[in-house]
């Protein structure tokens, strides 16, 4: 391990070693933010005996993920098969497919992409009579998914603009869009982090199980993680509250 750490310089290697509690890096591109988080779960494995299993490893694209992971199998091999390495969302199906039955949905639940998404709003649209000249399918899609980011369910939506004609008009295809979803035992890909932060919230049971498992997290670009993502994490890290959050403040997507 003590050549693992002779590749760090001293702040990177600061951050490894502050395995305890909340540990945030802040650094410019190409730093060596990521070398920091693969460096680390080597070290919490080799050095500390951390189990692969109860570490978990997030990023936000695939190809970020895939980088991730290849370099930390450089690291620590064989171990790389039991760690939980992925993107939000890939690691929220997992959760998914194993408790979305909690939320009423079948396991085997599909995820709809972005034309399924819009074959099922114009459906819903015209089943609501809705003007298509007035709204269009692609201004109440975006609609629905901002309120997804905000993490409002569509009650939540129609209480908090009412009284806003156009609003309403979109809170009702967005309540009729979610039932349809339903029926159709599917969800599209807003939905993936939204009911896993809902499952973990009304499931003691299932909350305490994912928190107890992940006692350390990481996290890669920090600096993009909306409310959702952010609500997710300190979920997940409610018992132990180990989370290292890397980031770039320069290079955020999401701004106050």
């Amino acid at each position: 391990m003590q050549n693992i750490l002779d590749e760090l310089n001293e702040r990177q290697k600061e951050a490894v070693e502050n395995t305890e509690g909340p540990c945030l890096v802040i650094a410019g591109a190409g730093s060596g933010k990521t070398k920091v988080l693969t460096y680390k779960i080597a070290y919490l494995i080799q050095e500390m005996n951390v189990k692969p299993w109860n570490i978990l490893a997030i990023t936000f694209t695939n190809k970020a993920s895939e980088e991730m992971r290849q370099r930390a199998e450089k690291l620590i091999g064989e171990n790389i098969n039991d760690l939980w390495l992925g993107t939000f969302h890939s690691i929220c199906v997992r959760i998914l497919r194993k408790f979305i039955d909690r939320l009423g949905f079948d396991t085997s639940f599909a995820i709809f992409d972005t034309s399924d998404q819009k074959t099922l709003v114009k459906n819903c649209m015209k089943e609501l009579n809705i003007d298509t000249k007035l709204f269009t399918e692609k201004s109440v899609l975006n609609a629905i998914s901002n309120a997804k980011n905000e993490m409002l369910e569509p009650e939540q939506y129609n209480l908090k603009y009412s009284g806003d004609y156009r609003k309403e008009i979109i809170g009702k295809v967005y309540s009729l869009y979610q039932k349809r979803l339903k029926d159709n035992n599917a969800i599209d890909f807003d939905d993936i982090i939204n009911f896993t932060i809902k499952i973990l919230m009304e499931n003691p049971d299932v909350l305490d199980y994912y928190s107890s498992k992940f006692k350390y997290i990481l996290v890669d670009e920090y600096q993009d993680t909306n409310k959702s993502q952010f609500t997710l994490t300190t979920l997940l890290a409610s018992k132990y509250g180990n989370i290292t959050a890397v980031g770039d403040n320069d290079q955020g997507i999401y701004r106050i």
